[in-house]
């Protein structure tokens, strides 16, 4: 079964993430802070990461930048949910790895979930 991890502060995009996910069948963790993260990877290997770029702790850059790192990480595939929508941080996110990226006020909820599914389907592209 595809495991998604969700790395976000937001208490209601948590919550809608996690129960469109479930709903399609995914067993969901999720970690609310940069630092969480890597405690959640360890209990069990995500097959897809939804990563924040503001966190409290540790940020997503620098998260994403660990999990590339890590050889038993750095294959799975990273979409980052962001606010941060300026073609600097998005390029950024890109160079250091993610294979997805969403402005948060951009893309409606149901637009994430396809590209996770095409990623947990193995459609999406991958790095």
């Amino acid at each position: 079964m595809n495991h998604v991890l969700i790395v976000e502060d937001e208490d209601f995009l948590v919550r809608a993430l996690k129960d469109n996910l479930v709903s399609e069948g995914y067993t969901v963790s999720v970690a609310t802070d940069g630092e969480a993260v890597f405690d959640e990877i360890k209990k069990k290997k995500p097959s897809l990461i939804l990563l924040d770029l503001l966190l409290p702790k540790k940020n997503g850059f620098d998260v994403l930048q660990e999990i590339r790192s890590n050889p038993e990480w750095r294959l799975i595939p990273v979409v980052i949910l962001s606010n941060l929508g300026e073609d600097s941080e998005i390029k950024r996110a890109l160079e250091l790895g993610a294979n997805d990226y969403f402005v948060k006020s951009q893309h409606p909820i149901q637009e994430v979930m396809e590209k996770v599914q095409e990623y947990l389907q193995g459609k999406g592209s991958t790095k």
